[in-house]
């Protein structure tokens, strides 16, 4: 179980507060699929992915980021049980949808960024420490089923 202080719950909680989901969902997916090409493997009813810009203008690649940060909001309301929140998401990208789980570590750093871009320097190092203890516990509950 992991042990949360006082003040990592409200850097968590902070960071939420600033992140536009419109933007930083769909940032972050596209810079995944930019940055990491391979990872379009998943996405391939998504349409036309054969460049950056058609991926940063996909509304399927859009409506995902989304996805991906109200999933990610779940996991910030239930801390302290990250592992039995994301028990399905574990068990439906393992078994049914076949993601690599280093994938899930690639997103959370793509996250990681469009985040200290937009909040620049409010990000303290500080934030970032606890943001990246977060998105570890939920990397790791995601990839619970693969092991």
């Amino acid at each position: 179980m992991v042990v949360w202080t006082e003040q990592e719950r409200a850097f968590i909680q902070e960071i939420f507060g600033k992140l536009n989901y419109e933007e930083a969902g769909p940032k972050a997916l596209s810079r995944v699929l930019i940055v990491y090409p391979w990872t379009q493997r998943y996405f391939g009813n998504f349409g036309n992915l054969y460049n950056a810009e058609a991926i940063i203008n996909n509304p399927m690649v859009a409506a995902h980021g989304k996805v991906v940060l109200r999933g990610l909001e779940r996991a910030m309301k239930n801390m302290d049980d990250i592992k039995n929140t994301y028990k399905e998401l574990s068990v439906l990208h393992s078994e049914k949808l076949r993601v690599d789980p280093d994938n899930f570590k690639l997103l959370a750093d793509c996250l990681t960024i469009v985040i200290a871009a937009s909040m620049r320097n409010s990000f303290t190092p500080e934030k970032q420490a606890a943001w990246q203890k977060f998105l570890a516990v939920v990397v790791s509950a995601l990839c619970r089923q693969y092991y």
